[in-house]
C-alpha cells in the first residue's frame, strides 16, 4: 500500500512544515524498528520510550517524513518534517487516513467501563452474527474478523493495528464492529480519528489508579470518549451507576439510558437467578438467558439496548439473546462428579469481586461453603490489594490468597499487602499459598460435596507472567483436573 503524504494528513493539526508533502509514503510507523524505505515515522512519547530519540536512526533506515512534537536540532535535505502538538492524536488520524478511514465504512460501537466491557462487546458480536450480519470484534480476549479469530495483546490495540484490522473487516464485508475502549486507549489517543456510531458505558469502579493516579482522572478519561462522540452517534449509559449521567454531560450524541433500579429508556427486572441462568423481564418481555448474576442482567440489558439503537427487530433480538453462551472466563463454571462446583471469573477489581461473590451467595442454598482463591497482579494498582482480600473474606467461608500475574514483583510481598486487609476473624478462615496451582489444588481438597470454589482474577488468560516471562497457565484446566480427582 502506498499513499501520498499530503493525502494522509487530512484533519491533522500541523503547526510547522519543513519540506514537501507530495511524496509517496510506503508505510506509517511509530516503532523505529519497523521503518523501511519511504516510511512515515511518527515520533510519539510513550510511558517508557520517547520516539524523538530515534528520529536520526529512522532516517538512516529509509524514513522520508517525520511527524514530531519537537523538531530535531539537525534537519536533512529531502526529509519532510511535520510538527504537531500531539503525536499520539496525529498517529490515530494518520492511521485512519492511511487505511482509507475504515471506521466510517461500518458501524463501530465502543464499550467502556471498569467491568463488563469484554462480556458486552463479545456478546454483541455473537448476537449480530446470529442476526445474520458479518461482524467484527476487538476485545481483551480475542479479535474477530467475522469468523476468523486473532489473539489479542491489548484491551484496545494501537492506532495502526486497530485501523488495519478495521480495514480488513471492511474488506470482508463486515457491517458492524464492537470494540472495548480502555481508559488507557482514550488517554493515549489510540482511538483518535475513528468514527463511532455509538458508545456504551457499563460502570466505573476502583481500578487502574497506578496509571490515572486519581479516581477523578479515571472518570475524566472515560468521559472523554463520550465528549468526543458526534451528534450522529448514540451514547448509552448505565443509569444505576453513580457516574452514568456524568458521562452524558457534554456529549453531542443522542443520550440514552438503561437501568434495573432507576427510571430509564431501557428497563430490566430479574425474576429468577440460578446456576442455570437468568429469567428476566426485558423491556416488557420475559426472556431466559444462559448467563448468571445481576451484573450479567446489566450486561444483557446494555446489549439489548444497543441492538435497539442500531435498529434491530425486538423479537428477533430477544430470541437471539436467549441462545447466547457465556464468555470464556466470565463466570464460567464446571461441576465435579461429586457435585462440587468450580467457577472461573476475571474479577480483578473490588467491585467485580463483590458482584461475583454476591451472585454465588444468591444462587447457593445456604448449605454449601464458598471457597475463594484470589490474588492481585504485580506492577498494578497496589491500593486495591487489601480491599480485595477483605471482600473475599467477608463474602466467603474460606479464602486462599495466592499469586495472580506477579510480573516483576515478589508474590510473597503482594500477598503480604493483601493480608493487611484481613481482620482477626478473617485471618482464621484464610490461607496464603503463593503457588497458584497449589492454591487451586488445596481449595479442591478443602471442598466438601456440593461446595462452590471461585478462582478470581485471571479468567480467560492462558498464562501466568512472572519476572517478564509468560508461563502456560489455565485456571479452568487446572480446576477441572483437580475437581475430577475428588471422591464421588
Amino acid at each position: 500500500m502506498e499513499k501520498i503524504l499530503k493525502d494522509i494528513l487530512y484533519k491533522v493539526a500541523l503547526t510547522e512544515v519543513i519540506g514537501v508533502t507530495d511524496i509517496p509514503v510506503s508505510s506509517v510507523q511509530f516503532d523505529s524498528r519497523k521503518i523501511k524505505e519511504d516510511s512515515l515515522f511518527i515520533a510519539a512519547k510513550g510511558t517508557a520510550v520517547d520516539g524523538h530519540d530515534y528520529i536520526e536512526q529512522t532516517i538512516k533506515n529509509g524514513a522520508k517524513a517525520i511527524v514530531c512534537e519537537e523538531l530535531p536540532k539537525r534537519t536533512y535535505e529531502g526529509i519532510t518534517y511535520l510538527k504537531v502538538k500531539d503525536s499520539g492524536e496525529a498517529l490515530g488520524i494518520i492511521a485512519s487516513n492511511f487505511y482509507d478511514q475504515p471506521s466510517s465504512k461500518l458501524k463501530l460501537v465502543g464499550i467502556t467501563g471498569t467491568n463488563g466491557k469484554t462480556t458486552t462487546a463479545t456478546l454483541l458480536y455473537k448476537l449480530f452474527i446470529k442476526l445474520g450480519y458479518k461482524t467484527g470484534l476487538l476485545s481483551t480476549v480475542k479479535n474477530q474478523i467475522n469468523e476468523k479469530a486473532f489473539p489479542a495483546t491489548h484491551t484496545t490495540p494501537d492506532a495502526l493495528a486497530l485501523n488495519e484490522m478495521l480495514s480488513e473487516m471492511v474488506a470482508e464485508g463486515c457491517s458492524y464492529c464492537f470494540i472495548e475502549v480502555s481508559s488507557h486507549a482514550i488517554v493515549q489517543k489510540r482511538i483518535a480519528g475513528l468514527s463511532f456510531a455509538g458508545g456504551v458505558f457499563t460502570n466505573i469502579t476502583h481500578d487502574h489508579l497506578d496509571f490515572h493516579k486519581t479516581f477523578n482522572a479515571y472518570i475524566k478519561a472515560k468521559k472523554k470518549f463520550f465528549d468526543d462522540l458526534p451528534s450522529s452517534a448514540f451514547a448509552l449509559v448505565n443509569k444505576d451507576d453513580a457516574n452514568g449521567l456524568v458521562m452524558l454531560q457534554n456529549t453531542r450524541a443522542v443520550k440514552k439510558t438503561f437501568a434495573l433500579k432507576n427510571p430509564a429508556d431501557y428497563k430490566c427486572k430479574i425474576i429468577e437467578n440460578t446456576f442455570s441462568g437468568l429469567d428476566l423481564t426485558l423491556d416488557g418481555r420475559e426472556v431466559w438467558i444462559k448467563l448468571i448474576g445481576a451484573f450479567n442482567a446489566y450486561n444483557i440489558l446494555g446489549i439489548y439496548a444497543t441492538a435497539m439503537l442500531l435498529g434491530e427487530n425486538k423479537e428477533e433480538t430477544l430470541k437471539a439473546l436467549s441462545l447466547l453462551d457465556p464468555v470464556e472466563g466470565r463466570f464460567q463454571y464446571t461441576k465435579a462428579p461429586n457435585g462440587t462446583i468450580g467457577v472461573v471469573d476475571y474479577a480483578h477489581t473490588p467491585d467485580a469481586l463483590i458482584n461475583v461473590l454476591s451472585t454465588l451467595q444468591d444462587v447457593r442454598t445456604d448449605k454449601e461453603k464458598i471457597i475463594t482463591v484470589v490474588g492481585c497482579g504485580g506492577d498494578r494498582d497496589k491500593a486495591k490489594r487489601p480491599i480485595m482480600a477483605s471482600i473475599a473474606c467477608e463474602k466467603s467461608d474460606k479464602v486462599i490468597l495466592t499469586s495472580d500475574n506477579p510480573r516483576s514483583e515478589e508474590p510473597a510481598e503482594i500477598i503480604h499487602q493483601m493480608e493487611k486487609g484481613l481482620g482477626l476473624s478473617c485471618k482464621k478462615k484464610s490461607l496464603s499459598i503463593a503457588d497458584r496451582k497449589e492454591a487451586i489444588k488445596t481449595a479442591c481438597q478443602l471442598a466438601e460435596r456440593g461446595d462452590i470454589i471461585l478462582l478470581a482474577g485471571k479468567g480467560h488468560e492462558k498464562y501466568q507472567e512472572i519476572q517478564g516471562v509468560k508461563y502456560p497457565f489455565d485456571d479452568m484446566k487446572i480446576l477441572t483436573e483437580s475437581l475430577n480427582l475428588l471422591q464421588t
